[in-house]
Protein backbone atom coordinates (compact mmCIF):
# COMPACT_ATOMS: atom_id res chain seq x y z
CA UNK A 1 0.00 0.00 0.00
CA UNK A 2 1.20 3.21 -0.84
CA UNK A 3 0.32 7.31 -0.33
CA UNK A 4 0.43 9.33 -3.84
CA UNK A 5 1.50 12.94 -2.71
CA UNK A 6 -0.67 14.91 -5.12
CA UNK A 7 0.48 18.27 -3.65
CA UNK A 8 3.02 18.35 -1.17
CA UNK A 9 2.13 21.99 0.74
CA UNK A 10 4.04 24.22 2.06
CA UNK A 11 6.65 21.89 3.73
CA UNK A 12 5.62 18.40 4.52
CA UNK A 13 8.54 16.57 6.02
CA UNK A 14 8.66 12.54 7.08
CA UNK A 15 9.46 13.47 11.03
CA UNK A 16 9.83 10.95 14.27
CA UNK A 17 11.21 11.40 17.26
CA UNK A 18 14.76 12.69 16.17
CA UNK A 19 18.13 11.68 15.70
CA UNK A 20 19.92 11.78 18.93
CA UNK A 21 23.77 10.80 19.75
CA UNK A 22 25.36 12.53 16.61
CA UNK A 23 25.44 16.70 17.69
CA UNK A 24 28.78 16.29 18.39
CA UNK A 25 29.76 14.90 14.82
CA UNK A 26 27.42 18.33 13.73
CA UNK A 27 24.14 16.26 13.32
CA UNK A 28 21.28 18.31 14.66
CA UNK A 29 18.27 16.27 16.11
CA UNK A 30 15.39 17.23 14.09
CA UNK A 31 12.18 15.25 14.69
CA UNK A 32 8.61 16.41 15.30
CA UNK A 33 8.47 19.61 16.54
CA UNK A 34 5.46 19.20 18.04
CA UNK A 35 5.99 16.08 19.52
CA UNK A 36 3.26 15.63 21.43
CA UNK A 37 0.82 15.79 18.43
CA UNK A 38 2.83 13.03 16.81
CA UNK A 39 2.29 10.61 19.89
CA UNK A 40 -1.31 11.41 20.27
CA UNK A 41 -1.94 10.44 16.23
CA UNK A 42 0.14 7.82 16.52
CA UNK A 43 -1.43 6.34 19.78
CA UNK A 44 -4.75 6.87 17.74
CA UNK A 45 -3.45 4.34 14.92
CA UNK A 46 -1.68 1.64 17.19
CA UNK A 47 1.65 2.37 16.05
CA UNK A 48 4.45 3.17 18.83
CA UNK A 49 4.96 7.01 19.94
CA UNK A 50 7.92 7.34 18.11
CA UNK A 51 6.51 6.19 15.01
CA UNK A 52 7.45 8.78 11.81
CA UNK A 53 4.87 10.44 10.76
CA UNK A 54 4.07 13.19 8.31
CA UNK A 55 4.57 16.71 9.63
CA UNK A 56 3.01 19.68 7.73
CA UNK A 57 3.48 23.72 8.45
CA UNK A 58 1.08 26.20 8.01
CA UNK A 59 -0.18 24.70 4.49
CA UNK A 60 -1.34 20.89 4.39
CA UNK A 61 -0.37 18.46 1.35
CA UNK A 62 -3.34 16.37 -0.52
CA UNK A 63 -2.65 12.17 -0.67
CA UNK A 64 -4.10 10.14 -2.50
CA UNK A 65 -4.27 6.28 -1.53
CA UNK A 66 -3.65 3.24 -2.93
CA UNK A 67 -5.13 0.88 -1.00
CA UNK A 68 -7.04 0.32 2.90
CA UNK A 69 -6.06 1.86 5.21
CA UNK A 70 -6.00 3.82 9.27
CA UNK A 71 -5.23 7.83 9.70
CA UNK A 72 -4.84 9.99 12.28
CA UNK A 73 -4.14 13.29 12.58
CA UNK A 74 -3.31 15.82 15.28
CA UNK A 75 -1.88 19.29 16.10
CA UNK A 76 -2.96 22.36 13.45
CA UNK A 77 -6.21 22.36 12.61
CA UNK A 78 -5.77 22.04 8.67
CA UNK A 79 -9.56 21.50 7.78
CA UNK A 80 -9.32 18.10 6.35
CA UNK A 81 -11.30 16.98 3.99
CA UNK A 82 -11.76 13.09 3.02
CA UNK A 83 -13.04 13.00 -0.71
CA UNK A 84 -14.38 16.17 -0.06
CA UNK A 85 -16.24 16.10 3.48
CA UNK A 86 -14.62 17.14 6.72
CA UNK A 87 -12.38 14.66 8.67
CA UNK A 88 -12.57 14.92 12.36
CA UNK A 89 -8.52 15.69 14.18
CA UNK A 90 -7.54 13.61 16.84
CA UNK A 91 -9.71 10.52 15.23
CA UNK A 92 -8.87 6.83 13.77
CA UNK A 93 -10.49 7.19 10.52
CA UNK A 94 -10.47 4.03 7.86
CA UNK A 95 -10.07 5.18 4.07
CA UNK A 96 -9.92 3.12 1.00
CA UNK A 97 -7.73 2.28 -1.78
CA UNK A 98 -8.92 6.02 -4.14
CA UNK A 99 -9.64 8.18 -1.34
CA UNK A 100 -8.01 11.36 -1.36
CA UNK A 101 -7.22 13.40 1.85
CA UNK A 102 -6.95 17.69 1.08
CA UNK A 103 -5.77 19.66 4.14
CA UNK A 104 -5.27 23.27 3.78
CA UNK A 105 -4.11 26.42 5.75
CA UNK A 106 -3.92 25.86 9.39
CA UNK A 107 -6.80 27.56 10.66
CA UNK A 108 -5.27 27.01 14.32
CA UNK A 109 -2.08 26.46 15.13
CA UNK A 110 1.18 26.10 12.85
CA UNK A 111 2.10 21.96 12.63
CA UNK A 112 -0.59 19.53 11.51
CA UNK A 113 0.63 15.56 12.03
CA UNK A 114 -0.60 12.67 9.70
CA UNK A 115 -0.13 9.11 11.43
CA UNK A 116 -0.96 5.64 9.07
CA UNK A 117 -1.03 2.76 10.98
CA UNK A 118 1.87 0.16 9.96
CA UNK A 119 4.53 3.31 9.61
CA UNK A 120 6.37 4.44 6.77
CA UNK A 121 8.72 2.20 5.12
CA UNK A 122 11.64 4.74 5.04
CA UNK A 123 14.89 3.98 5.93
CA UNK A 124 16.23 5.11 9.24
CA UNK A 125 19.37 7.39 9.03
CA UNK A 126 21.64 7.13 12.28
CA UNK A 127 18.51 5.52 14.14
CA UNK A 128 16.06 8.07 12.82
CA UNK A 129 13.63 7.70 10.07
CA UNK A 130 13.30 11.67 10.61
CA UNK A 131 14.18 14.17 7.89
CA UNK A 132 16.99 16.80 8.38
CA UNK A 133 16.92 19.62 5.70
CA UNK A 134 19.88 20.96 6.32
CA UNK A 135 22.01 18.06 5.44
CA UNK A 136 19.49 16.26 2.91
CA UNK A 137 19.40 12.87 5.19
CA UNK A 138 16.88 10.56 6.28
CA UNK A 139 12.84 10.73 5.57
CA UNK A 140 12.02 10.51 1.95
CA UNK A 141 15.22 11.63 0.20
CA UNK A 142 16.11 14.07 3.00
CA UNK A 143 13.85 16.89 1.88
CA UNK A 144 10.37 17.80 1.96
CA UNK A 145 7.60 16.02 0.17
CA UNK A 146 6.34 17.16 -3.42
CA UNK A 147 4.13 16.30 -6.31
CA UNK A 148 4.46 12.66 -7.86
CA UNK A 149 5.99 11.59 -4.32
CA UNK A 150 4.93 7.71 -3.16
CA UNK A 151 5.41 6.54 0.19
CA UNK A 152 5.06 2.99 0.78
CA UNK A 153 3.87 1.53 4.04
CA UNK A 154 5.84 -1.24 6.13
CA UNK A 155 2.78 -2.91 7.46
CA UNK A 156 -0.55 -2.49 5.40
CA UNK A 157 -3.67 -2.46 8.28
CA UNK A 158 -7.13 -2.02 6.73
CA UNK A 159 -8.52 -1.70 10.11
CA UNK A 160 -8.29 -1.80 13.71
CA UNK A 161 -9.67 -3.29 16.91
CA UNK A 162 -12.31 -0.85 18.91
CA UNK A 163 -12.28 1.77 15.98
CA UNK A 164 -15.16 3.53 17.89
CA UNK A 165 -12.97 4.06 20.72
CA UNK A 166 -10.13 5.72 18.65
CA UNK A 167 -10.36 9.04 19.67
CA UNK A 168 -8.77 12.07 21.99
CA UNK A 169 -9.79 15.18 23.15
CA UNK A 170 -7.20 17.41 22.49
CA UNK A 171 -7.49 19.66 25.33
CA UNK A 172 -7.46 16.87 28.40
CA UNK A 173 -4.20 16.17 30.34
CA UNK A 174 -2.63 18.34 33.05
CA UNK A 175 0.65 18.85 31.43
CA UNK A 176 -1.19 21.30 29.09
CA UNK A 177 0.24 24.52 28.79
CA UNK A 178 -1.26 27.19 31.45
CA UNK A 179 -2.25 30.76 29.39
CA UNK A 180 -2.05 34.44 31.06
CA UNK A 181 -4.80 36.29 31.91
CA UNK A 182 -4.88 37.40 28.02
CA UNK A 183 -5.20 34.62 26.99
CA UNK A 184 -1.74 33.88 25.47
CA UNK A 185 0.20 30.39 26.29
CA UNK A 186 2.56 30.67 28.88
CA UNK A 187 5.77 28.80 28.21
CA UNK A 188 7.64 27.67 31.51
CA UNK A 189 11.36 28.16 31.38
CA UNK A 190 13.99 27.12 33.71
CA UNK A 191 16.67 30.06 34.20
CA UNK A 192 20.25 29.86 32.55
CA UNK A 193 23.02 29.08 31.63
CA UNK A 194 24.00 32.27 31.03
CA UNK A 195 21.28 34.09 33.32
CA UNK A 196 24.38 36.03 34.65
CA UNK A 197 24.77 38.41 31.59
CA UNK A 198 21.18 39.80 32.22
CA UNK A 199 20.60 42.58 34.27
CA UNK A 200 18.00 42.20 36.65
CA UNK A 201 15.71 44.74 34.64
CA UNK A 202 16.30 42.23 31.56
CA UNK A 203 15.45 39.28 33.27
CA UNK A 204 12.44 40.57 34.52
CA UNK A 205 11.17 42.62 31.00
CA UNK A 206 11.96 38.12 29.79
CA UNK A 207 9.45 37.29 32.34
CA UNK A 208 6.69 39.52 32.74
CA UNK A 209 6.52 41.01 28.66
CA UNK A 210 4.29 39.30 25.73
CA UNK A 211 6.69 38.49 22.47
CA UNK A 212 5.48 38.08 18.77
CA UNK A 213 6.30 35.04 16.61
CA UNK A 214 8.20 36.71 13.87
CA UNK A 215 7.84 35.58 9.89
CA UNK A 216 11.23 33.91 9.80
CA UNK A 217 10.88 31.53 12.12
CA UNK A 218 11.45 27.92 10.90
CA UNK A 219 12.03 24.47 12.24
CA UNK A 220 15.57 25.42 13.52
CA UNK A 221 13.85 28.41 15.64
CA UNK A 222 10.79 30.56 16.50
CA UNK A 223 12.55 33.99 16.55
CA UNK A 224 10.76 36.66 18.53
CA UNK A 225 10.32 40.54 18.81
CA UNK A 226 9.15 42.64 21.49
CA UNK A 227 10.45 44.78 24.37
CA UNK A 228 14.51 44.50 24.11
CA UNK A 229 16.08 42.78 26.87
CA UNK A 230 18.78 44.53 28.75
CA UNK A 231 22.35 42.89 28.61
CA UNK A 232 24.88 43.33 31.76
CA UNK A 233 27.18 44.56 29.26
CA UNK A 234 26.93 41.83 25.56
CA UNK A 235 25.23 38.83 25.28
CA UNK A 236 27.97 37.18 23.25
CA UNK A 237 29.45 33.89 24.76
CA UNK A 238 31.92 31.20 23.48
CA UNK A 239 29.93 29.32 21.42
CA UNK A 240 28.40 26.40 23.43
CA UNK A 241 26.25 23.85 23.22
CA UNK A 242 22.86 24.46 21.95
CA UNK A 243 19.59 22.29 22.86
CA UNK A 244 15.86 22.42 21.95
CA UNK A 245 14.05 24.68 24.12
CA UNK A 246 17.21 27.01 24.30
CA UNK A 247 16.17 30.81 24.72
CA UNK A 248 19.18 32.68 23.09
CA UNK A 249 18.86 36.55 23.36
CA UNK A 250 20.39 37.99 19.97
CA UNK A 251 22.29 41.35 19.91
CA UNK A 252 19.19 43.02 19.55
CA UNK A 253 18.00 41.82 22.61
CA UNK A 254 15.18 39.68 21.26
CA UNK A 255 14.77 35.94 22.39
CA UNK A 256 15.49 33.35 19.90
CA UNK A 257 13.74 29.99 20.81
CA UNK A 258 15.39 26.66 19.47
CA UNK A 259 13.26 24.46 18.01
CA UNK A 260 14.13 20.48 16.32
CA UNK A 261 16.35 21.54 13.66
CA UNK A 262 18.19 23.61 16.37
CA UNK A 263 22.27 24.35 15.44
CA UNK A 264 24.67 22.12 17.96
CA UNK A 265 26.32 25.17 19.05
CA UNK A 266 25.96 28.71 19.22
CA UNK A 267 26.98 32.45 21.05
CA UNK A 268 24.28 34.04 22.04
CA UNK A 269 23.98 34.23 25.97
CA UNK A 270 20.45 31.97 27.03
CA UNK A 271 18.46 33.47 29.29
CA UNK A 272 16.75 30.38 29.68
CA UNK A 273 15.35 26.70 28.72
CA UNK A 274 11.59 26.35 27.29
CA UNK A 275 10.72 23.29 29.64
CA UNK A 276 10.32 19.84 27.21
CA UNK A 277 6.23 19.97 28.06
CA UNK A 278 5.90 23.16 26.67
CA UNK A 279 7.75 23.06 23.25
CA UNK A 280 4.87 21.81 21.61
CA UNK A 281 3.00 25.38 22.16
CA UNK A 282 5.15 27.38 21.16
CA UNK A 283 5.78 24.83 17.85
CA UNK A 284 2.31 25.44 16.87
CA UNK A 285 2.28 29.53 17.02
CA UNK A 286 2.26 30.83 13.20
CA UNK A 287 3.89 34.60 12.68
CA UNK A 288 2.19 37.20 14.22
CA UNK A 289 0.85 35.35 17.33
CA UNK A 290 2.14 35.80 21.07
CA UNK A 291 3.45 34.20 23.81
CA UNK A 292 4.50 34.47 27.34
CA UNK A 293 7.66 33.73 29.54
CA UNK A 294 7.17 32.53 33.08
CA UNK A 295 10.58 30.88 35.23
CA UNK A 296 10.07 27.60 36.98
CA UNK A 297 12.33 25.27 38.88
CA UNK A 298 14.24 22.28 37.13
CA UNK A 299 12.38 20.00 39.66
CA UNK A 300 9.04 21.50 38.42
CA UNK A 301 10.12 20.72 34.94
CA UNK A 302 10.63 17.58 35.47
CA UNK A 303 7.22 17.00 37.70
CA UNK A 304 5.59 18.12 34.46
CA UNK A 305 8.05 15.51 32.20
CA UNK A 306 6.61 12.98 34.22
CA UNK A 307 3.04 13.82 34.05
CA UNK A 308 3.16 14.02 30.75
CA UNK A 309 4.39 10.75 30.11
CA UNK A 310 2.02 8.97 32.39
CA UNK A 311 -1.17 10.81 30.58
CA UNK A 312 0.48 9.58 27.05
CA UNK A 313 1.51 6.18 28.51
CA UNK A 314 -2.01 5.91 30.07
CA UNK A 315 -3.77 6.98 27.04
CA UNK A 316 -1.85 4.42 24.65
CA UNK A 317 -2.75 1.20 26.63
CA UNK A 318 -6.45 2.43 27.39
CA UNK A 319 -6.80 2.75 23.41
CA UNK A 320 -4.57 0.20 22.65
CA UNK A 321 -4.19 -2.48 25.65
Amino acid sequence: MSLEIVNGGALTTVQDLGRFGYMNKGFQVSGAVDDQAMRLANILVGNDQKEAVLEATIMGPSIRFTAPAVIAMAGANMTPKLNGTAMPLYEAVEVHAGDTLVCGFAMTGCRGYLAVAGGFAVEPVLGSRSTNLKCGLGGYEGRALKTGDVLELRTEKATLPHMEKRKVNAAEGSFQTPVSVDKLPVLRVVPGPQSEYFTEKGQKTFAEQAYTVTQDSNRMACKLTGEAIEFVTSGDIISDGITTGSVQISSSGMPIVMLADHQTTGGYAKIGTVISTDIPAIGQRKPGEKVRFSYISVEEAQKLNLERKKYLDTLDKKING
